[in-house]
């Protein structure tokens, strides 16, 4: 009796799992009919050493033809609202570049990109004055990190391709970006709505992964 219980539990076991690996079947194979359909505005660059953001952004400039373009960090994470149609329609808006920001805790800003507030525009967007990179406590002039999330003008190729190597020894985006602030190119911060998940580290990961799994 006992053999022949675990005979049908294994026969239940397999027929879900085929059930559930044929359900996934089909839904990847939905996804890639849907994806294959946008192949001919899918590009690919290859970074082949890790040499910093900029430098990978460097890599893009024979590809990129409109004035502007949307820059997404995948180690940046942002779910619940769709954190880059906001920062499109802000700039469809403003005519400039856009960069996400969200608060964090004083205590970490050493870890993050941080912006240097010219004024506010209203209470989710403001001008921004300087972004600084990585600063410590002291120096931070204020707790609005950068995000991953850039609308960027084509002019910034420009910039890149004449940076010295920056803070261990990559080519860094935000020095960039900080040499067209200084030209008067204008820029807004966005601080977004979405939850942000950090996909950064090993733990960070994990985290989003199990997050993400109970949306």
């Amino acid at each position: 009796m006992d053999l022949e219980l675990r005979l049908i539990r294994k026969q239940d076991y397999t027929f879900w799992r085929l059930y559930h690996l044929r359900n996934q079947r089909d839904q990847l194979l939905h996804e890639y009919k849907k994806i294959k359909k946008y192949k001919k505005f899918i590009k690919f660059v290859y970074q082949n050493k890790p040499k910093g953001t900029g430098d990978a952004v460097l890599k893009t400039k024979n590809i990129i033809k409109d004035k502007f373009f949307l820059m997404l960090l995948p180690d940046d994470l942002i779910i619940n609202k769709n954190c880059s149609k906001a920062m499109i329609s802000i700039h469809n808006k403003k005519k400039c570049s856009i960069m996400a920001s969200m608060k964090v805790n004083r205590k970490t800003v050493s870890r993050w990109g941080i912006y240097s507030k010219k004024n506010n525009i209203n209470k989710d967007n403001f001008f921004i004055k300087d972004v600084i990179e990585k600063p410590n406590i002291k120096s931070a002039p204020s707790n609005n990190a950068v995000i991953g999330r850039y609308i960027l003008p084509k002019k910034i190729f420009l910039k890149l391709k004449k940076l010295k190597k920056g803070k261990g020894g990559e080519i860094h985006i935000t020095d960039a970006i900080r040499n067209l602030i200084k030209e008067n190119e204008k820029f807004i911060g966005h601080s977004f709505k979405g939850k942000y998940l950090d996909c950064g580290t090993m733990s960070g990961y994990i985290k989003s992964s199990l997050e993400i799994s109970r949306t």
